[in-house]
């Protein structure tokens, strides 16, 4: 059984790890994988058609927590206890919840201290008593007993009454003063890290298509930058197609990985394709895990020829991989008797609503499967593959944008072979 000290508005945890509210959805799994022998029967429960409209929940069924994260910005937003049977708890060292302690109204007054009156919502048929950053629900002994303590009763004086004796049914960690208000905080100093994070990334484009990226970068730790509060780092970088290797890493620092291609699945796809020399060496992606984005560079030239970026939504092959890239793409709308104008693309923005704004036809989509070997199926099924601007979108089967991968303009010497032939 677990023994986890509660810090209200902050953390559920013991000395090897913490939950902590903000704390980025891949860190919390990175946990429950390093802790995979203790913590147990891990389920993830997201909504498949409309990731966007319920909290992603890693619900830890063995031990009756649940980790509810934002369904944007995927950091931990509320963290519950439904089942205190499953779990030893304490606060400031001393237990109030074990098997030898009932969780009682009287426990949690001695524990915790004065609060304002319980609330009693008659639709569940619990109390709520609030602290800031914690609550806990209290269950009523018998259906008989709620007209007693219904608000209204003796000018809303009952709710200062919980029954004598009643026990925690659950206990929630949150930040700010109401459960139902809350959002997921920022980010704390403590889930940084050492890595470098992307608030938000914008495409720049010029007149044909994308011409980079421009990020804007949080990290942890003193040096030159606005800073946002004491120690976090808040500032701007740019990489551009056509940037070197040294460029980019001057800009945004070591990848957490870089991964050589050894195949390309799209070569199929481009003009006379049996004609294209293979090459003797493969180009490679610097993978930026923090930031949602891979960069491909030229395995000959080593400059930028291609930047991908990842939306990290559930039910997606790449799921929990990368952070979510929180991108904004400028996308050339042309309408009839009106001059060239530009709307914008989101992480959140739908198909068919691009669909629509461009107002003309996109040409039928590649499906692209993804498994880890020839044997194996991938649970997610196809995505599909739009081609627009410069730009490759993938979309999942739920409408919603998987990544766009963005080309650099055509080599000089393309336009030359082009314009050669009869």
């Amino acid at each position: 059984m677990l023994d986890l000290e509660v810090v209200p508005e902050r953390s559920l945890g013991n000395e090897q790890w913490e939950f902590t509210l903000g704390m980025p959805l891949a860190q919390a799994v990175a946990i429950l994988q390093k802790h995979c022998r203790i913590i147990k029967n891990v389920q993830v429960l997201y909504s498949e058609q409309s990731p966007l409209s319920h909290d992603l929940i890693l619900n830890l069924t063995q031990d009756g927590i649940k980790l509810l994260f934002d369904a944007f910005n995927q950091r931990l937003k509320v963290i519950e206890v439904y089942d205190l049977t499953k779990v030893k708890l304490k606060y400031c060292g001393v237990h109030f919840n074990s098997q030898a302690i009932a969780p009682t109204i009287e426990q949690i007054d001695q524990s915790f201290g004065a609060t304002h009156p319980g609330v009693y919502n008659s639709a569940e048929q619990l109390f709520h008593l609030n602290f800031r950053g914690l609550s806990f629900s209290f269950q009523l002994d018998s259906w008989t007993e709620a007209p007693k303590y219904e608000p209204n009763f003796a000018h809303g004086l009952a709710s200062l009454q919980i029954p004598h004796g009643a026990t925690v049914k659950r206990m929630y960690i949150y930040s700010g003063n109401s459960l139902q208000d809350t959002k997921a905080p920022m980010m704390p100093l403590s889930c940084f890290l050492g890595n470098v994070y992307a608030e938000s990334v914008d495409v720049l484009r010029d007149g044909t298509g994308p011409s980079g990226l421009r990020l804007r970068l949080l990290a942890a730790g003193c040096g030159p930058g606005l800073l946002a509060d004491a120690k976090m780092r808040v500032f701007e970088r740019s990489v551009y197609f056509g940037d070197s290797c040294q460029d980019v890493l001057s800009m945004l620092g070591s990848p957490h990985k870089v991964f050589y291609k050894s195949e390309d699945k799209m070569k199929i796809h481009s003009p006379s394709p049996h004609k294209q020399v293979p090459s003797k060496c493969n180009d490679y992606f610097f993978n930026y895990f923090t930031l949602g984005v891979d960069i491909l560079f030229d395995a000959n030239t080593h400059k930028v020829k291609k930047f991908v970026l990842h939306t990290n939504y559930p039910g997606h092959y790449n799921f929990n991989i990368y952070h979510r890239c929180e991108f904004k793409i400028p996308l050339a709308i042309k309408k009839e008797n009106e001059d060239g104008q530009t709307e914008t693309c989101t992480t959140y923005s739908k198909w068919d609503n691009i669909h629509e704004l461009l107002g003309h036809p996109v040409e039928k989509p590649v499906i692209l499967h993804r498994s880890s070997s020839p044997n194996n199926t991938n649970p997610f099924g196809s995505t599909f593959c739009f081609g627009l601007q410069r730009m490759i979108f993938e979309i999942m089967q739920n409408n919603h944008i998987a990544s766009v991968t963005l080309y650099g303009p055509p080599r000089p010497g393309t336009h030359l072979r082009t314009a050669e032939l009869p």
